[in-house]
């Protein structure tokens, strides 16, 4: 995503296409996009960068939210829209057939079972391999489960947003459905980045996020230290301690860090080599958790279109 929208000015296409391409001689084999993302551009650009590769990578992409005729973001996941939105992702991803087609979100005026519905004659017309769901709580999963088997179920986790330990990753492993976390490094906060939010471009979505906003900001500050901390004690930087814990937390679990640099895209695939302890997983799960973080991850307009549990 951050490839073309969302955290300020993305990078020109050249220094995307570099990023995309260090990926897959580092031994990046998932690539998750949107038809949001950029409106078109990011599948675009995976399409034109990745075609070459295509069959050495798992390719994700999702429909349900989209810009519409008025140049507004909107959800919509009437069945006609779904399939429709499938065909023009299948022309700017340069490929005949998407191997995890995600319901990006569940469209409320709309049964789920509808939605996934006709993702699953997208499945029966060789148009898309598997089906994945995001943002949605296990009573909308169940229902989308029963009417076709989803392979993914795509929502936020990280040490700073704990909703899915309410329910949803523990029925995912039980359902035989990988959890695809992202936002792994809490909108880049984690890594110890972003201190100081007057330098965020006015276009940043996090300006948007009530944790990134005055007092709740301020307090999220001061868990930096001790985190940055436990990093030195482990001899790694503090967005690869963030991905170890993650990929600690079960091996259904499969986070996808999002980035528009070479270095932090090497660094966080090194993540993978760093074995934390039981005493350093605790000393996290301690400083960092629902109780220690102040403000919700969305605002209240964001949060009315998803259908998560929250702590």
């Amino acid at each position: 995503m951050s490839l073309s929208h969302a955290y300020g000015n993305p990078p020109d296409p050249a220094a995307a296409a570099n990023v995309l391409l260090k990926a897959l001689d580092l031994g990046y084999n998932f690539f998750d996009t949107a038809a949001q993302y950029g409106f078109g551009a990011n599948e675009t650009l995976l399409g034109q960068v990745l075609k070459h590769r295509r069959r050495d990578i798992v390719l994700a992409s999702k429909a349900g939210m989209f810009k519409n005729a008025q140049g507004v973001r909107e959800v919509d996941a009437r069945p006609e829209v779904l399939k429709k939105t499938c065909d023009d992702a299948l022309i700017r991803l340069q490929t005949d057939v998407i191997d995890l087609y995600y319901l990006h979100r569940w469209d409320k005026r709309v049964p789920v079972e509808d939605s996934i519905g006709a993702l699953s004659d997208l499945v029966r017309e060789g148009k898309v391999r598997t089906i994945g769901i995001s943002e949605v709580s296990v009573e909308t999963l169940r229902k989308a489960h029963r009417v076709h088997p989803i392979a993914a179920l795509q929502s936020e986790y990280s040490l700073w947003t704990r909703d899915a330990e309410i329910a949803v990753l523990d029925a995912c492993k039980d359902m035989g459905i990988a959890f695809v976390a992202f936002s792994p490094l809490a909108r880049g906060f984690l890594s110890g980045a972003v201190r100081d939010v007057t330098a965020l471009p006015a276009n940043d979505i996090r300006l948007a996020m009530p944790r990134f906003q005055g007092e709740n900001f301020s307090k999220n500050l001061r868990l930096l230290d001790g985190f940055s901390g436990i990093a030195r004690e482990n001899d790694c930087s503090m967005a690869q301690l963030a991905l170890a814990w993650l990929l600690a937390r079960g091996g259904h679990i499969t986070p996808i860090p999002g980035t528009t640099r070479l270095d932090h895209l090497e660094e966080n695939a090194r993540a993978s080599d760093i074995e934390l302890s039981a005493d350093t997983l605790k000393r996290l799960d301690a400083l960092i958790n629902t109780a220690t973080v102040s403000g919700p991850r969305y605002n209240a307009a964001t949060f009315s279109e998803i259908d998560t549990e929250r702590a």
